[in-house]
């Protein structure tokens, strides 16, 4: 039998789609006006802890550039900062003037993401109170309960039969980020296909050890 390629370390790019909202459903309709250009807004500041999701709103609206922390990319009308607290001064200054440029044209969307509120992050003092201005949305990560509800939905979604047991193992012994927890259920999903056989915790640790070995 030809076997089938599994790649569990690699989660699907991030979007908008495969973004799981929980509890910022209403930022993340707000992203998807951005997205499509027809946000009347033009500063926001997303702010959460590590794990909560920041960089993966981001990288979808930052499409095929890459966003690293205290880098700033320009796509499709949109500036977007990843971890504004990690600016240097020469980039303070950037992210300053572009900010009143912004402001002067009424033109474009400046979006940023911090592990603090705006007030709180270690930037110059002008800059950290023109952030405050705009929009601020704390990104509130998922807990194990939406986790679990949102894995379900998936699962459901494509018709797969979860044995009671594996959604909480899942949720304690790998990594617990929502991309690579969807990865790995793609996974499982292919890799039943391939053996025939339900998705059961046996076969989960036997697809965790064949990625180990590989």
């Amino acid at each position: 039998m030809r076997q089938i390629p599994l790649d569990i370390s690699s989660p699907a790019p991030p979007t908008l789609d495969n973004f799981v909202a929980g509890r910022n459903a209403q930022l993340l309709a707000l992203l998807r006006e951005v997205e499509q250009g027809i946000c009347t807004e033009h500063f926001i500041t997303l702010w959460g802890e590590p794990g909560s999701g920041r960089r993966h709103l981001l990288q979808a609206l930052a499409g095929t550039h890459t966003i690293a922390p205290g880098q700033m990319v320009q796509c499709d009308g949109r500036t977007l900062v990843h971890d504004v607290g990690a600016l240097d001064a020469t980039g303070q200054q950037t992210l300053f003037n572009r900010y009143n440029e912004i402001r002067a044209s009424g033109q474009g969307t400046l979006i940023v993401s911090a592990a603090c509120a705006p007030l709180q992050l270690p930037l110059r003092e002008d800059l950290r109170t023109r952030l405050g201005w705009g929009l601020v949305f704390q990104v509130i990560g998922l807990s194990d309960e939406e986790k679990a509800a949102a894995l379900y939905n998936q699962a459901r979604a494509r018709g797969l039969q979860l044995s009671s047991d594996i959604i909480p193992w899942l949720l304690t012994h790998t990594r617990r980020d929502m991309p690579a927890l969807m990865a790995l259920l793609d996974a499982l999903d292919r890799y039943s296909l391939e053996k025939k056989r339900a998705i059961t915790l046996p076969l989960v640790r036997e697809l965790l050890n064949s990625e180990k070995q590989n």
